[in-house]
């Protein structure tokens, strides 16, 4: 070993030197192997060198790949550099005599069976204009909106709207209604069997069928002398499906629950629509009682118009 030698003198102590690491370039001249690589150290083919090899085996046939992009492709991305191509190349890229007759007769109006691709769109233009139901505060029926409104106690709509859920889902689900003639359903209607597979129009007719035309109003003095008169007045589409709705939550809320559950004030309601299709509730009764008032009291209207 070699001695260290110190400012003041020789030390005796012996100090050991580590041998210098051999570089690669070391051992590439002594002839020595280089470490195993690894199944995933190579790197990994183009993805049409992949192609040509899965071709050969296959026998299909891959790509070529001595063959690159074709110039009539890049020149077709490239405005500028169409204008100084040869003219043998642009005659390549501009479009044939037939496709020029095409376009200018499809611009003058000739050729209207050609579909328009409008740039940007995935699934295309909604139609013009739209339908009263994609506007967002209208996109349920109108029948449905206003009963589910009815339906609303203590300012809970999602409650209200649970409800009008199981109310359609009974309608849906029960047996088709037997009709009866002597108190028959709108002009037009469907036949009974058919109620159960749309409940929105199954909950529509019961309510149309037994809404009322009129309703007395008493009129105070209308006759002379302070008598109060009772004249009938005719209601509009929204205001007789109001007083129908009404009618039916009434007699729902006499009914008896089978069962326990939130559910069940759904159960009665929905019970009470189909027998009012079937001409067994007493709604049916009380829109011919205010029917024969209204009958009996339109003399009446003589008096209102005098004193107008």
């Amino acid at each position: 070993m070699p001695i260290r030698k110190f400012r003041h003198g020789i030390s005796a102590r012996p100090v050991r030197v580590w041998p210098q690491a051999r570089s690669l370039a070391d051992s590439s001249e002594r002839g020595l192997a280089e470490e195993p690589r690894g199944p995933n150290q190579d790197v990994l083919p183009h993805v049409s060198e992949e192609a040509a090899a899965t071709g050969d085996i296959t026998g299909e046939g891959g790509p070529e790949l001595d063959q690159g992009t074709p110039v009539q492709e890049i020149l077709k991305r490239d405005p500028e550099g169409q204008e100084k191509a040869p003219r043998v190349i642009q005659e390549d890229i501009s479009p044939s005599k037939e496709e020029n007759t095409a376009s200018s007769r499809f611009a003058d109006g000739a050729v209207d069976d050609t579909e328009v691709v409008t740039q940007g769109v995935k699934f295309g233009m909604p139609e013009l204009p739209l339908p009263s139901t994609s506007h967002l505060k209208h996109r349920y029926d109108p029948v449905v909106n206003q009963v589910t409104k009815l339906l609303m106690r203590d300012g809970k709509l999602s409650v209200a709207q649970t409800n009008m859920a199981l109310i359609l889902s009974h309608l849906r689900t029960s047996s088709p209604p037997a009709v009866s003639p002597a108190r028959p359903l709108l002009p037009g209607a469907p036949p009974a069997s058919h109620l159960p597979l749309n409940p929105v129009l199954y909950l529509t007719l019961a309510i149309d069928s037994v809404a009322p035309l009129l309703r007395i109003r008493t009129q105070k003095g209308a006759a002379g002398g302070g008598m109060a008169l009772q004249i009938p007045i005719p209601l509009r589409a929204r205001q007789r499906r109001r007083k129908a709705v009404e009618w039916i939550l009434d007699a729902a809320d006499k009914k008896k629950s089978r069962g326990s559950g939130k559910g069940q004030f759904a159960q009665r309601v929905a019970e009470e629509i189909v027998a009012v299709v079937e001409g067994k509730s007493g709604v049916w009764e009380r829109r011919g009682g205010v029917h024969k008032l209204a009958v009996s009291a339109r003399a009446n209207l003589n008096y209102a118009s005098r004193r107008r």
